[in-house]
Parts: C-alpha cells; structure tokens; sequence
C-alpha cells in the first residue's frame, strides 16, 4: 500500500455536529463520534453534571440528556480529544483527563456487580469440573473466563460447543467474586442476567482492549 493509502487508513473520522436533538426513546442511539447507530446497552452514556463536568452513566439511569458513545477504546479517547461531548451537549463542559479510567473502572464494577448477583442467585457455577457438567448438560446462556487463562485450556474447556463466551477479567479478578484463590471457568445460567453480564463484558473489553 503507498503513502496515499496509508494516510487514507489511519485517518480519524470527522466529528459532525448533531443533526438534531433526538429523544431518548427507543432501542438505538446515534454515537457523536462515528454517527453510527448502535443498541443502547452496547453502549456508554454520558451526561453533563450541574457543574458542567461529562460524567460516565454505566447504567444509563442518570437524569439529563445522554450523550452516547460506541464502546470502544479509540472512540473514547476521540470524543475527548476533539471536543465531541461540548459538541453534543451544545454547551461548554469539561472532560476530566481521568475520564478514560473513570469508565473502565466503572465497566469493572458493573461486570463484578452481575458475576456476583449470579453467583448469590445459584445462576453461575465456577471450577472446571463442576462448570463443564453444566456445560454438557445444556445448562449454559454463557461461559465467562478468565483473560489470562491457558487458551489451550479455555479451548478445551468449551470441547468447540458454539455458546457466548468473553474473557475480560483476569483469573485472580474472577477468583474474588467466587471465594477462590483464581477461577478461570464459570458457566451462566441462560436467561436475562447472561446476556447483561456479556452486554457489560464486551463494554469493558471495547474500551479496554
């Protein structure tokens, strides 16, 4: 590829003005920075406090208007940069230099939060073992394991069952959450909290990775 090409490449979209103010209604939302329309749990809302800071809404319930971003890392840092969120809000506010930090740790919260209500209401069950006779059995919405776990293990694990399966948090993190030293296998029970805890862990592994 030339020169050309490769600039072509690494250009970053422009950010476009809001067309219009549009409700907060309905299952998609339009992201400031790529225009893109995406579904709202895939993505991250921001609102703008009273005192003109952007603040991260991890569950999307804060009151005022959202502005919305698709979960990814780049977009992010984009939106930050080149004034999207002032954009968006059509007003002056400041986008704290910790803001990045602020949504990952929050992404880490939300994804603990639901591992752990899962594991309090007997729909997730951790350990190699005991979570692959779920497995087998047809008992699994989705397997969760850990990011630093052996990939041969992992991939021996699933036996090549096509299921739902994210890997965002560390053994040691998942460990926490199930009173063991390290966990790299859980299963979660099919059902609505599955597919909150892989809403939220690919959240966390777009604007980590």
């Amino acid at each position: 590829m030339g020169s050309k090409g490769r600039a072509a490449t690494l250009a970053e979209p422009e950010i476009a003005e809001p067309e219009t103010d549009e409700p907060e209604t309905g299952p998609q939302r339009r992201c400031l920075v790529t225009r893109e329309q995406g579904e709202r749990e895939a993505m991250l809302r921001f609102v703008v406090s009273p005192e003109g800071r952007v603040v991260f809404d991890v569950t999307a319930t804060l009151p005022g208007r959202g502005l919305w971003l698709s979960a990814r890392r780049d977009v992010l840092d984009q939106a930050i940069r080149r004034g999207a969120f002032a954009r968006g809000a059509k007003a002056p506010v400041v986008a704290p230099p910790s803001l990045v930090d602020e949504v990952a740790a929050a992404l880490t919260r939300r994804l603990t939060d639901l591992l752990g209500l899962a594991r309090r209401g007997g729909a997730a069950i951790s350990g190699f073992e005991k979570a692959r006779e779920w497995l087998q059995i047809g008992g699994a919405g989705l397997v969760v394991q850990a990011a630093d776990g052996s990939p041969e293990e992992r991939a021996r694990f699933l036996g090549g069952r096509d299921i739902p399966v994210v890997a965002v948090l560390s053994a040691a993190a998942l460990g926490r959450i199930f009173g063991r030293d390290h966990t790299v296998h859980v299963v979660i029970s099919p059902g609505r909290l599955a597919a909150m805890i892989e809403i939220a862990a690919r959240r966390l592994a777009g604007c980590c990775g």
